[in-house]
């Protein structure tokens, strides 16, 4: 059983800076793909970006240029930078990994907001 834990969120202003982490309990260059999601309140979990285990990236349209997904294989995590922070950007942030199984992790949350 793999466990992921997200940390980093927090409240932030409006184009302000966060940055999200994701800890895996086994070595993530073990999991093929990881990912981070997010679920606004009352709308339903979508994608934000993926990160592959050889690096390949790719990002939802309203994230493109402003987040960043990362490996930090040193320090075991996956990350998410995120700049030019909007209030629409609020909510709950999911880790993903995958291996022959999917995990998640608990989510962190992300409050965007003057």
């Amino acid at each position: 059983q793999v466990q992921l834990e997200e940390s980093g969120g927090g409240f932030v202003q409006p184009g302000g800076s966060l940055r999200l982490s994701c800890t895996a309990s086994l070595t993530i260059s073990s999991i093929f793909r990881m990912a981070w999601y997010r679920q606004p309140p009352g709308k339903q979990r979508e994608f934000v970006a993926v990160i592959t285990s050889n690096g390949i990236t790719n990002y939802a349209d309203d994230v493109r240029g402003r987040f960043t997904i990362s490996r930090d294989t040193a320090a075991n995590t996956m990350n998410l930078q995120m700049n030019n922070l909007k209030p629409e950007d609020t909510a709950t942030y999911y880790c993903y990994g995958r291996t022959v199984e999917e995990y998640w992790g608990q989510g962190t949350q992300v409050t965007v907001s003057t």
